[in-house]
């Protein structure tokens, strides 16, 4: 008896206290959630469906450490005041857990790590289940006919996945069946295998090389199929103030990419204490609305368009590519009742600070006019119209690059000059000679570039042997001016990027953040289509990137007197997935041939990844053809709607003038814009 009352005692305030008196428990209006005395979750159990999702005999840890990537589990779990529990660890770190019943989710928050003992990531996770039918790989949800158990970042810190190099998992296919009877896996194939992506970081359709369905695109890593007892889900977060090496990238496994490159971070003032998710598990059918209240509840971004959450179904519209002259395009989209246009003509848009619109203007009435005489049109109409940009590639021409590079872009490793040099010396002694042997970016596109102060100077490789002496000198390069710099000058090798220009710092991104929010509003934009969407991931510091960077651009818009901003991309990931309306990527039959009635590869690929992750899928850009009959057309229309599918529907005056019969087209064109409230669903 004795020992009874000094356990309720010490768990006190703590969930509710198991029948054995070993374990804490607590529970949503879907959840009961038990974790036992070493601080392992040993029950999920689904309250709607009575099932527990924990594996037979299998349980989780509660928060595991990471110190020089090796994982530290609890060992004892006792109360730490009301709704707090302290976690042991071998290493001596004791953690605190603030754990909170929310009603549809709980609220797990890290409240202390005492001492730290070098720790430098907290890792929630990885929680084993055994659920296997759908993977939600980018936001940490693992679902079946039943029930989701899932997981959500509540802080921009906290970020999707295991700690991996770069904190972005390579793009990968993995083998599983969505139903073993209708496609059974041949001979040499067994479930949770792992296989490379095609193509070779140029041809964006290439990367999409497996046409069987039992081939499934994986865009990360926050759940990974386990084929021993079902799935797994996980988040993690850094303490970004220390600096490390890793191999980069990590996000993208292309064959013809033979070997990795290193990277120096550069740090960040962002620690892991405060990092915070939410646990749920409730009825699939119910689990974006589950999203929908963490998201308000937590404070967590929520844009919204004509008063609905973007990612609720019954938002979801087609889109308009567009193409040449504007003098029909308002007309175009009110005739088909479409409210987001992006200008796919104007080509694709660079940053550059010093010409911030980069000589884009539209066409009216045969003269090249501002972009801002077109959006007093189409937001009088209350349609959103904006560019195709590259998001944070820095081009050659930019004024951050020439005539004086800018002090924040990107850089992979720094050394210091070992004597001085004249603006004419080309024979360059460094102190050491780090990574400067690897040649380029990750598609190994041998462009080597150093900064050394206000010059750029590019290079083919350095000795291995002291003095170590750069090899194949080129001074002022860019158009920059060749200077003379002193012995221990820093001399910087930059991050290049893919198209063999540069990428900002994770301090400049802010300004470019800044100077986005700026564009838009001065030229009355609200959709932005940011292709190439992935360069936030060249600074190392993956998911947080992209959050960073996009919570200052929708505050920025914000008080520069936006409202709804609509965001496209080319690409979702944990870090961007709140922000994005639509990801309309890809086009044409790789995508979805309204013509034949199938999916293309890329289709097929996306389709299972996006829908798994509660978000809309898409046919991409659908180029409308004048050989289009009106069943195509309705076809195309119905089948968006069936799957929760959103597309581009690419015009031009020029295609739809020469239509003798363009009022009935454009009148069965709009039909079914608007789609019925449903539940995402990969299983079409």
């Amino acid at each position: 008896m004795r020992k009874l009352i000094l356990l309720c005692i010490t768990f006190l305030g703590v969930g509710h206290i198991a029948a054995d008196q070993e374990s804490f428990r607590f529970q949503t209006r879907y959840l009961d959630l038990a974790i036992d005395k070493t601080g392992h979750i040993e029950k999920i159990h689904g309250k709607e469906s009575q099932r527990d999702y924990c594996p037979t005999g299998m349980t989780s840890a509660l928060l595991v450490l990471e110190k020089d990537k090796q994982s530290i589990l609890p060992s004892s779990a006792v109360s730490a005041g009301k709704n707090r529990i302290a976690l042991t660890y071998p290493n001596g770190s004791i953690a605190t857990v603030k754990i909170e019943e929310k009603g549809d989710y709980l609220r797990l928050e890290l409240v202390s790590l005492e001492p730290r003992n070098g720790v430098d990531n907290i890792v929630w996770g990885p929680y084993k289940t055994n659920i296997s039918k759908t993977i939600g790989e980018i936001i940490s949800v693992v679902r079946d006919d039943e029930y989701a158990v899932g997981i959500m970042a509540l802080d921009d810190n906290t970020t999707s996945g295991p700690p991996c190099d770069g904190d972005m998992y390579q793009m990968c296919y993995i083998i599983h069946s969505p139903d073993p009877e209708k496609y059974p896996l041949p001979d040499g194939l067994k479930e949770g295998q792992r296989f490379r992506i095609g193509g070779d970081g140029i041809n964006d359709v290439a990367f999409y090389s497996r046409p069987e369905e039992y081939f499934r695109l994986m865009n990360g890593n926050g759940a990974q199929l386990e084929p021993a007892f079902g799935s797994s889900i996980v988040m993690h977060s850094r303490d970004r103030r220390k600096p490390y090496t890793i191999f980069y990238p990590h996000f993208e496994d292309f064959p013809g990419v033979k070997s990795p490159r290193h990277m120096d971070l550069t740090p960040v003032d962002v620690d892991y204490l405060g990092s915070a998710i939410a646990f749920y598990a409730c009825p699939d059918d119910l689990g974006l609305k589950v999203i929908e209240k963490i998201v308000l509840n937590e404070g967590l971004p929520y844009p919204t368009v004509n008063g609905k959450w973007v990612k609720d179904p019954a938002s979801f519209k087609p889109d308009i590519a567009w193409y040449g002259p504007h003098d029909k395009l308002v007309e175009y989209a009110n005739q088909l009742g479409l409210k987001g246009v992006q200008d796919e003509g104007l080509g694709e848009y660079y940053v550059n600070p010093a010409n911030p619109q980069c000589g884009k203007k539209v066409t009216l009435q045969g003269k090249k006019l501002p972009i801002a005489e077109l959006t007093k049109a189409t937001n009088s109409h209350g349609i959103a119209y904006g560019l195709h940009t590259l998001t944070e590639f820095v081009q050659p021409h930019s004024s951050d690059v020439q005539p004086e590079p800018n002090d924040g872009l990107c850089t992979v490793f720094k050394t210091a000059l070992v004597a001085d040099i004249s603006p004419a010396d080309t024979a360059i002694v460094l102190l050491a000679p780090g990574f400067l042997n690897e040649r380029g970016g990750w598609d190994d596109n041998q462009t080597n570039v150093l900064k050394i102060g206000k010059e750029l100077i590019k290079y083919k490789g350095i000795t291995k042997t002291k003095p170590y002496t750069l090899t194949g000198v080129e001074r002022g390069a860019y158009k920059t001016k060749a200077l003379s710099h002193a012995a221990g000058e820093v001399v910087a090798k930059l991050q290049v990027n893919c198209y063999r220009g540069f990428i900002p710092g994770i301090e400049l991104q802010d300004e470019y953040a800044g100077f986005y929010a700026k564009l838009l509003t001065e030229t009355g934009m609200n959709y932005i289509d940011f292709d190439g969407f992935e360069s936030f991931t060249y600074q190392g510091h993956g998911h947080y990137s992209f959050k960073r960077f996009l919570r200052k651009l929708f505050a920025d818009f914000k008080a520069h007197g936006g409202e709804y901003l609509r965001v496209m991309g080319s690409c979702v990931f944990e870090g961007n997935w709140h922000y994005m309306s639509v990801c309309n990527v890809g086009g044409g039959n790789h995508m979805y041939d309204p013509v034949n009635n199938k999916w293309g590869i890329e289709g097929k690929d996306i389709r299972y990844s996006f829908s798994s992750n509660y978000f809309p899928c898409t046919f991409g850009i659908q180029n409308f053809r004048p050989d289009w009959t009106e069943q195509v057309i309705e076809n195309l229309q119905s089948k968006s709607i069936a799957w929760d599918a959103t597309y581009m529907l690419g015009l031009s005056e020029s295609v739809v003038e020469k239509i003798r019969t363009r009022r009935r087209f454009l009148k069965h064109s709009g039909r079914g814009k608007m789609r019925e409230k449903r539940a995402f669903s990969p299983r079409h």
